[in-house]
This record gives C-alpha cells, sequence and structure tokens, in this order.
C-alpha cells in the first residue's frame, strides 16, 4: 500500500468512492468539493495495485486542524487502511506544527469510535442532532 497526497486527476475516483460511502444524511462531498481541497487542504489516498483503496481529508485553518472524512472502499475494508491514514496524517500535522487534530463522529458508528480511541483520541462533548436525520455526533480531539 502506497499513501501520497491526492491529486485533481483523483477528484473523480474520489468522488465516486464518497457516493458509495456516505448518504446524504453524512454530508457527502461533492466532485468540485474534492478538487477545492486537493488545491488548499491535507487530502491523502491509499492506493493498492494503483487502485484508491481510501481516502483522508483533514482541513487545516490557521492554527487548527480537523479530520472533516475518511473513507475505505468496502473491498479493501479489514486491512487497517483507515488507521494507517490517520496515523499518517497526524505525523504530516504533527511535522508542520500542529499538536491536535478535532472530529466529529456519529454515536452510532462504533467502528469509527473504536479506532479514533485506539490512535488516542477523546470525546470531548455530545452534539445534540448534529446530522441531518437527528443523529447526534461526538466531538473527539487528539
Amino acid at each position: 500500500m502506497k499513501i501520497r497526497k491526492a491529486e485533481l486527476s483523483d477528484s473523480s475516483e474520489l468522488f465516486a468512492l464518497e457516493q458509495k460511502l456516505f448518504l446524504s444524511k453524512n454530508y457527502p462531498l461533492s466532485r468540485g468539493s474534492f478538487c477545492y481541497h486537493i488545491k488548499n487542504n491535507m487530502l491523502f489516498v491509499a492506493e493498492i495495485d494503483n487502485i484508491i483503496a481510501g481516502y483522508i481529508l483533514v482541513l487545516i485553518k490557521r492554527k487548527n486542524a480537523k479530520l472533516y472524512s475518511i473513507g475505505v472502499k468496502e473491498e479493501f475494508r479489514g486491512r487497517k487502511i483507515a488507521q494507517k491514514l490517520l496515523e499518517f496524517s497526524i505525523k504530516k500535522l504533527s511535522s508542520i506544527g500542529f499538536d491536535s487534530l478535532l472530529l466529529e463522529v456519529r454515536v452510532d458508528n462504533e467502528v469509527a469510535i473504536n479506532l479514533y480511541k485506539k490512535i488516542g483520541f477523546s470525546i470531548k462533548k455530545n452534539l445534540n442532532e448534529f446530522y441531518l436525520d437527528g443523529c447526534d455526533a461526538y466531538l473527539m480531539e487528539l
């Protein structure tokens, strides 16, 4: 597996993956949003045999870093790709002076919550009715 910075030529494949992974209630990214984030934020892809297996998007705003989205294709799950993308991004953030990372996660997404806790994130706050379907979210911080 290779992790690299996303390129504009990846935007269509990333958009297709996003549509498979996230329902509208989870605020999926548009193709244009991927193009914007490739240029302006930290967007890395994990490749296996030249196929994008997953991605991670970290928003950078002055002194704050926020994990906005992470996704892995279903056929590549179980290979710790999300964990490797997260650890890679945390190292990159650290190398440019960031010492914390925030994220929001659905309270019913136990797989993601367990991964974040394993990495060292802790729950800071419950965000009531954060998602369009009324589901709460946890604000977590590393």
